[in-house]
């Protein structure tokens, strides 16, 4: 397949990079600052600059969106929401239908009707974040144009996640996936498992999902 990664030098789209490539496929990998890695296409680009990121999606089976401002940004709201819109107006002008965006764990329900970014334990340093990709799940939820799915990844999915790949998870949709210690977790390489597996065989059609062990 030919399939376009946006973001892909951050730690869930090199991750998602790294395992397609095992996969063999034909990729095409967009970021701020390109990278040099054999089999793939690196290409600069500006996400804000509609009509040129468009150009460069054309032609691909799928697009992959794993861009993220930064956690640390202090912008962080504003551009990830505002970022998140332009890539998705940018897909619809590529022509390309496939489009697999990640979003964040925060607006996963863990009671009815409570999402986890409004319970009183939530982090922080996460809510801005965490916030902007809710609301940009709610945006997405309205577009009917694509054929679009929104993953949210496991509560505990970070660097310090050490099962590194397993090959192994369980699927869910708008609650999180808990392990038997009622742990939501999942590492970043089998993130990149799961969004390779819906990339080949696609299972989630404009609707949002989440994966765990």
């Amino acid at each position: 397949m030919k399939i376009a990664i946006i973001g892909a030098t951050g730690f869930v789209g090199s991750a998602i990079l790294n395992e397609l490539a095992d996969r063999n496929h034909d990729l095409t990998a967009i970021a701020r600052t390109p990278k040099d890695t054999p089999n793939t296409n690196w290409i600069a680009a500006d996400i804000f600059n509609i009509d040129a990121l468009a150009e460069i999606l054309k032609g691909n089976d799928i697009i992959i969106n794993a861009y993220n401002p930064g956690w640390a940004n202090p912008n962080i709201y504003e551009d990830f929401l505002s970022g998140s819109k332009a890539i998705q107006e940018a897909v619809k002008k590529s022509g390309v239908k496939r489009f697999i965006t990640i979003g964040g764990g925060g607006s996963l329900f863990v009671a009815p009707g409570l999402q986890a970014v409004d319970t009183p334990d939530f982090p922080k340093d996460f809510y801005a974040g965490a916030t902007a990709a809710r609301d940009y799940l709610n945006y997405i939820k309205e577009e009917k144009e694509l054929d679009w799915a929104f993953f949210s990844p496991a509560f505990e999915m970070h660097a310090g996640t050490t099962t590194g790949r397993t090959g192994k998870y369980r699927l869910g949709l708008e609650n999180p996936v808990f392990n038997d210690e009622q742990r939501s977790i999942l590492s970043v390489e089998d993130l990149a498992v799961v969004i390779a597996d819906e990339a080949e065989t696609p299972k989630h059609h404009q609707v949002r999902f989440t994966a765990g062990y």
